[in-house]
């Protein structure tokens, strides 16, 4: 285990946490049912997830409180913020608006294999613009005839700071979630040098989820299997351990330029079977399925442009 990554065993008073975004509303989910966060911490700030991600340390403790309500006599409360409804399809994105989002490039060697570059010597960043941000269900609106899929781990800025150091970079990790690094490799590869933000930054082209998972649900967050398929056929499947600069190299990296901001996210790269090493493209009507074991599955269908 890394040094400074939150373990079960270090959290034995409290419990791990799946924090979603419904509607705009920060929720816990337990045992499948759905908890508005702020009516379990009787506290209104609470309801916005950005909020709930920068109180992490807190959803711990909400968390128990539900899986234990008979037990703490807590009944009342928990039947109080039990939403009625729990449909996907009211998912939003699982970070909404935060102030970074960081996405890194060729980073998996089977990617860079495919691309046919040299591994790089340090993690190649680049920006995804906010606004570019989808639920687990929305629609992927494209932007031309060669767009692309990328299936991510997303990390969760928890605790803030400057030049982290790597041996402390899981703890501050509010969580994980899901993520799909969209891409018109017509826009991205504009140019000599190209540029890459603006080809990855149209609206819809980032949809993350379904839930920020706690560090400590995972049995080995450094060690996350993943896949994406389009349409039932499989193009991605790694695992997490193939990345190039693991998480806590990327957190030292970056906050070592920048200062990390709680609800900041970095899209952690992608594995080999992108569609332009096949030589294929989105098309509307496609699905793209993507999971990761332990967090969840987006599911996002690809419609022309509106």
């Amino acid at each position: 285990m890394e040094p400074g990554r939150p373990s079960a065993s270090n959290c034995q008073n409290a419990a791990m946490f799946r924090l979603l975004n419904v509607e705009g509303q920060a929720a816990l989910e337990v045992d499948g049912a759905w908890y508005a966060v702020d009516r379990l911490g009787d506290d209104p700030a609470l309801s916005d997830p950005m909020q709930a991600i920068a109180r992490f340390a807190e959803l711990h403790e909400l968390t128990r409180i539900v899986a234990d309500a008979d037990e703490e006599g807590a009944g009342a409360l928990v039947a109080s913020a039990r939403l009625d409804h729990t449909d996907v399809r009211r998912l939003g994105p699982a970070v909404p608006n935060p102030s970074k989002v960081i996405a890194i490039g060729l980073n998996y060697r089977s990617h860079a294999q495919e691309s046919n570059l040299e591994l790089p010597p340090s993690p190649i960043a680049f920006t995804k613009f906010p606004s570019c941000l989808a639920g687990p269900r929305d629609d992927i609106e494209l932007s031309g005839d060669r767009v692309d899929w990328e299936v991510e781990l997303v990390v969760v800025i928890g605790i803030g700071g400057r030049r982290i150091e790597a041996d402390r970079a899981w703890s501050h990790v509010a969580g994980v979630t899901l993520g799909q690094d969209i891409s018109d490799r017509a826009v991205q590869l504009i140019g000599s040098p190209p540029q890459f933000s603006l080809g990855k930054s149209f609206d819809t082209f980032g949809p993350i989820g379904p839930a920020v998972v706690s560090v400590d649900s995972l049995d080995d967050p450094d060690d996350i299997e993943l896949w994406c398929e389009v349409d039932d056929e499989r193009m991605q499947h790694s695992r997490t351990s193939d990345l190039i600069f693991g998480v806590p190299e990327l957190v030292a990296s970056l906050s070592a330029v920048m200062t990390l901001c709680p609800g900041d996210v970095i899209f952690t790269g992608t594995p080999g079977g992108v569609g332009m090493g096949r030589g294929r493209f989105l098309r509307p009507g496609n699905v793209v399925s993507s999971v990761a074991v332990g967090i969840g599955e987006l599911a996002n269908r690809c419609v022309a442009p509106g």
